[in-house]
Order: structure tokens, then sequence, then C-alpha cells
């Protein structure tokens, strides 16, 4: 089958009863395409293929000794409202836990000490004139500089340019270092330097283009909103979570599909469109199967390799949206045993710092029932974008690591009652700036192969909201013919 001709809008037509329709790849977003597509047309013959034993993808949760251990994500937001909405569907929403209330908030490392974030600064907008001139974390000039965000003139053109660029150009150089890094860092483990705008804060650059500014439009908002200046009240009272973890999320989803559509233990070797829909080569497998639609909702790295044979320019333009990784380092202690008030719910680095460490999330302070009474679960993030080299460390170095850290920075001593160690490998897409018209280009070429759709977090977002509302996109579009 050639991919050249984008078919004709007008001459699409709703798929053919009976058809079916294979969605390979049963995370988050796999899940949400097959429960949107059995919804809609129930009579669709579904195929889920995951080649793990069990659908979540990196929602992974695990019950150790009356602590409730994430191995992946640990919540997500509900600003956007596809996976709250998603949750209310199949009746999942009364399972859902917010924040605690107590003790929200971050510190930030500056000069090897823990120092809060800034009132009512949340994520690129300072919003209290006051915090911005009393807090530690700038220098005089850097506190004059960013109030001349005031003054700056406007960036009126569309391009695309990165956070680094963004930051500095209206915040200034130190901002940027002690603050806006480590905070983006904490969220996407990227480089800074690379991280698009347009592709991941492009509300922030709307409101230098469209507004008056990141102070004045992040003030403006406040009042709008009417609620909470703090750093912590806004932001953290928009996240939610399953009370017994994010796995079962994935397993309510997955038990809402029909009974026999889940194959687990399934690795697909290739992916191959014909005239009359896709064939599918699987491990073990002499022969081929074929399906009429096939939804490739696995990694950008995964979803290049199984079409390179069929659709290489297509594998290669997916192939060169880049991947990062982290480790995350879980350890239970006793409460005894850390010499801090633990009045946050974790701490970001800056990679000025120099430490082996992205981020510290203090889970138990998060959300209840993530540790017995009278304990701590600690989250520790390592690796990332900037410090690839990290993700080679033995297990024995992430914990000696871990352990400093902890005892540095909270005061934590003595052996930790367990450690989990989580590597994720290549599973962090970086949306780099430009990333905007590379997907614009991949969702162009894709068009052309009616057979075909992508879901994920390669292509329009990272956060779980984002990767059902993908979910949901792909599975119109292959109702719609």
């Amino acid at each position: 089958m050639t991919a050249t001709a984008t078919p004709n809008a007008a001459s699409r037509t709703d798929i053919a009863q009976n058809s079916r329709v294979v969605i390979i790849g049963a995370g988050i977003s796999g899940l949400a395409t097959a429960y949107y597509l059995h919804q809609q047309r129930p009579d669709l013959q579904l195929s889920l293929l995951e080649s793990a034993d069990r659908p979540g993808g990196i929602l992974q949760t695990i019950h150790r000794n009356g602590f409730l251990i994430e191995r992946g994500p640990d919540m997500f937001i509900t600003r956007d409202p596809e996976a709250l909405q998603l949750c209310e569907d199949i009746g999942f929403a009364d399972q859902l836990i917010p924040t605690n209330t107590e003790n929200r908030g971050a510190y930030l490392i500056h000069r090897g000490k823990l120092r809060k974030m800034p009132t009512g600064w949340t994520m690129m907008t300072p919003t209290s004139l006051w915090a911005i001139v009393t807090t530690p974390l700038l220098s005089v000039p850097g506190k004059l500089r960013v109030l001349w965000e005031l003054f700056a003139k406007k960036k009126r053109t569309s391009t695309d340019e990165s956070l680094a660029e963004f930051t500095k150009r209206r915040l200034g150089q130190e901002a940027f270092d002690h603050i806006i890094q480590p905070l983006i860092g904490g969220i996407y483990t990227a480089d800074p330097e690379k991280l698009s705008m347009n592709a991941t804060l492009k509300s922030f650059a709307e409101m230098e283009r469209e507004g008056g500014g990141l102070i004045r439009e992040g003030r403006k908002q406040l009042k709008q909103r009417q609620g909470d200046s703090s750093s912590s009240g806004a932001r953290y009272g928009m996240f939610v979570t399953p009370a017994d973890g994010m796995q079962t999320l994935a397993e309510a989803v997955a038990s809402q599909l029909p009974a026999r559509c889940m194959e687990y233990g399934v690795t697909v070797n290739t992916v191959t469109p014909t005239d009359d829909g896709v064939q599918i080569s699987v491990q073990g497998e002499k022969d081929a199967r074929t399906y009429d639609k096939v939804v490739m909702a696995t990694s950008s790295q995964i979803t290049a390799r199984l079409l390179s044979s069929s659709l290489p320019e297509l594998s290669q333009s997916i192939s060169s949206i880049p991947l990062a990784g982290a480790s995350v380092v879980s350890m239970g202690y006793p409460r005894s045993a850390i010499d801090h008030p633990l009045d946050a719910f974790g701490i970001v680095s800056p990679i000025k710092e120099g430490r082996p460490l992205i981020a510290i999330s203090i889970s138990s302070q998060k959300f209840a029932r993530r540790a017995p009474d009278e304990h701590v679960l600690f989250r520790v993030f390592v690796g990332g974008a900037l410090q690839p080299e990290l993700m080679d460390w033995t297990d024995d170095q992430l914990i000696e690591s871990t352990r400093q850290q902890l005892a540095e920075l909270l005061g934590v001593s003595g052996e930790p009652l367990f450690t989990e160690i989580s590597r994720w490998e290549n599973t962090m897409p970086q949306y780099h700036v430009g990333h905007v018209e590379l997907v614009d280009n991949i969702e162009e070429q894709v068009a052309g192969i009616p057979c075909l759709e992508l879901a994920g977090n390669a292509y329009r977002g990272v956060g779980i909201p984002l990767c059902i509302r993908s979910g949901k996109t792909a599975a119109e579009k292959i109702i719609s013919g």
C-alpha cells in the first residue's frame, strides 16, 4: 500500500459493521481507545494486544507492608477533563481522593539548603510581588529582573522557542536557574534549552502574546479564580489519585471491555498496512493476523520499529521524537528516623546544584493511605534528559546516592524498611522545539493510511488526561473511516 494521498474528508464513511479493530498497547492510551470504540460501536470485533501480563503500562502499584508504592505516575490533574470524565463514565470517580490539604507546596534546593517555593509562584507565573521581593532564592538584581517582566516587550509572533529562551527573556537568568528549570524539570524531565514552549507550555507563551505578560495575566487569572494565592493551594487542589493506586484505574477501564478482547503476553513484530486492511506479525505465530483497522498506542520508539519495514518514511518521522528515562527509588522509613518537619509535598533540585537528583516526592504527605501511621514513603527521581548517565548506575549506586540525598536534605537516618527501584528507560517523550510541526507532519502522513491511527504520549501531551484524549480521538477517527 502506498500512503501518499490523504482521503477526502467528504468521502469518509463510518466503519463497516463487525469490522475487526486491533489496538497495540494496553497502557492508558490503548485502554481509552478500546473503551471509547466499544462504547460507540459495540458491534466492532476488538482485540487489545499487550506484551506484559497486565493492563496499564507504566501505571503500576505495589502494596508492601502497609505501604502503597507507585512505580510510575502517582496522580493526574483535573484541569484537563478527560481523565476525570472517564472515571465518571465507568463509575470509578468515587474511588478518587484529593491531595491532603496540609503541607501543600514544595521546597527548592538553593545553595545546599531547602527553601520554600515563593508564595503565589505557580509554574511560570509569579503573582505575589511581595513574595518576589522577599524570596531568598533570588539576589536583588535577580528580583529586579523578575519585576522588569511587567515592562518587558512582547514577542508577538507565534514562532516556537525553548523554555530556557522564553524564561530568560521574560524573567531573567536567575529565575530560570533557581526556580523555573527545577520546577519544569520535575514535570518533563527535559532539557529546558530544547523543550518546546508551543508543545508543552503554550498557555504561558499566549499570556505574553495576547495578554499583559506573565505577572499581569497571572494576577488577573488569580482574581478570576478567587482562589488561594499560595504556591500550593490552587495548583495542588487540581490533583487526584485512586485511593488504592493508579493501577486500579487501568484495571477498572479494562473491566469495561469485552471479555475476550484482551490478550496479554503478545509481542508484535511488524505492522503492515495492505490494500484492504492491516497484517500483524506476532512473535511465535507462523501466520500473520489480519484486521481491518489498527491503533498503535505504543511508545514512539516501539511504533517506529513496528512500522520500519512497511512505512519507512512515517517510521523515520516518529523515531525522530527523542526519548529520555528516569529511575524512581522508593523507600519507606519510620517517622522517628526523620529529623525534618516534612511540611511540604516534596523537593525539586536545580541542575545547577550538581546533585544526582531531579526531585523527591513525599508520597505519604501528598495522599492518604500511602504509608502506615507514623511512617513515611519517599519517591526519589534520578536521571532525566539532563543527567542521562545516571540511568547506567547499578541498584547499589542508586540506593547509596538516594540515602545520601535523604540524609543531607531531610535528616533521614538508618536503614530503610524497604527499597523499590523502578527503571523507566526511553519512556518519556521529549517535546523539543518544532515538536508541534513534527506531529502535524506525522498526522498528515497517517491521514493517508485509512487503516492506521496513533495514540499515546508521544504526540499531543504527556499527562494521563491527554493520553486519554489521544485514545478517544483515535477511536473517533477509526469510527469515521
